[in-house]
Formats: C-alpha cells, structure tokens, sequence
C-alpha cells in the first residue's frame, strides 16, 4: 500500500513542461514581439483586441494586415486572392501569435544554447477551427504546410515546382487538420469550445475582457493532466514494479 502512495504522489507532483507564473503575461523572444508586454493604443484591425496589453508595435500589427507580409516574407495569395473571410482568418491567427501575452505555457527554446524561443501545440477553440475551415473552403492552396518549401527565388513565396493549386479541402481534409497543420506545429485543433476556460481563442471581445488570459493560468500550473515528465513517470512505474 505505501509503494502504491509514493507512486500516486510522484505522479501528482509532475508538472508541465513549461509551468509556472513566470510563465504568464510574457512575450515570445523573438523578433519582433517587444521585450515585455503593455498599451498599445494604435493596434490595427484584427490585432485591436490586444491594445490593453500587447506584445506588438502598432508597426507589427500593420504588417500583419499586408497580403505580403515582412513578418515571414509570405504571401497569402500564392494561388490567387483569397475571400476576405478567409484572409480574416490568417490576420487574426498572425495578431494572436505577434500580440498575444498569454502564450507561455506553449513556448519552447528554439535551441537550447541559444535565447530564442518558439510556440508550440497552441489549443484553439473547437468552433475557431471549424469558422476557420468553413470560410476557407473556397480559396486555394498548394500547400498543406505553410512553414517551409516555398520557392522564394523572386523574393515572396510561390508554389514549389510541381505543386498545384487545390480548395482548401484537397490539403485540409477537417478542421483539425487546417488548424493543426497549416502553421506547422504552431497550433492544433482543441475538443473544448469557447467560454470552456480550456482552449485560446484566436480572436474575442474586448469588452468581455480577454478569456486566454484564465486559459495560460490553467496550463501554466502544476497539473498532470496537462503533460507528464518523461523521467518521473519512467521512476514511478519502476517504483511500482519493485513494490
């Protein structure tokens, strides 16, 4: 019975791979998110729910908004103009990702030598997934990776030799798969629907404050549930075994 408790503690002491308060109302380091979070009063557009606090220059959020964007030298009419609900979509995914301040739970270091870091497996609410996929339907896309395999010979991203333009469909089968696959491993497509207090919302209500706030909070404390130690669950389960 007392080999059983040990186990059961260990478990319950593994904590997520990026946990704590240091963990909130921070900035990713990497250009050009600013060194710490604060008022932003002349935010753009889509990036406007994050002027109270904001890890953009009002410069940042206005290039978001560019078809052509200096932010990843990407063009997000690499197979012909997209419908403005669809090109809304990738805006707003751009100003949570330069704006947001609640996304250290999610962040890793690129290199572990080095300072910069990264976003990884962000949840999105389930119906921020779904609108996503829906208003996309029509546009194209030659890619089901937007991360890398661009042709950049001529300065902006084109298809690569060989790739057609395809509906959103063809690359992106679901929901799950647009959010999950279109940035890499920046997002993925979360069960939990909005005002569940267990997904980030790419966009939301000032006036209702910001929800992802409570969210970091939630997956930045000490919780099994949220992701377990490689190392302490391989003690607990050789504990066990010796009991």
């Amino acid at each position: 019975m007392a080999c059983w408790w040990r186990l059961l503690l260990g478990l319950w002491a593994v904590t997520p791979a990026q946990a704590g308060h240091e963990r909130l109302n921070v900035c990713v380091k990497t250009p050009p998110h600013k060194g710490r979070p604060g008022p932003e009063a002349q935010l753009h557009e889509e990036c406007l729910p994050w002027q109270g606090n904001a890890c953009c220059t009002a410069n940042t959020s206005w290039e978001a908004h560019l078809d052509v964007s200096p932010l990843r030298n990407f063009s997000l009419s690499h197979c012909g103009l997209m419908t403005p609900r669809c090109q809304k979509h990738f805006i707003q995914a751009t100003c949570l990702y330069e704006c947001s301040p609640n996304l250290g739970p999610w962040t890793q270091p690129v290199d572990r030598s080095g300072p910069g870091e990264h976003i990884v497996a962000v949840p999105l609410c389930r119906e921020d997934c779904e609108q996503w996929w829906t208003d996309c339907r029509t546009s194209s896309t030659c890619k089901a990776s937007w991360q890398e395999g661009w042709d950049l010979s001529q300065g902006r991203s084109r298809c690569p030799a060989g790739a057609s333009c395809r509906p959103f469909p063809h690359h992106f089968p679901t929901a799950a798969d647009l959010c999950g696959k279109v940035w890499g491993h920046l997002f993925k497509a979360s069960p939990e629907r909005r005002g569940s207090g267990r997904c980030v919302q790419k966009s939301f209500d000032t006036a209702r404050g910001n929800p992802n706030m409570a969210v970091a909070r939630l997956f930045a404390s000490p919780a099994p549930s949220w992701g377990l130690s490689s190392p302490l669950v391989t003690a607990s389960l050789l504990l066990s075994l010796h009991c």
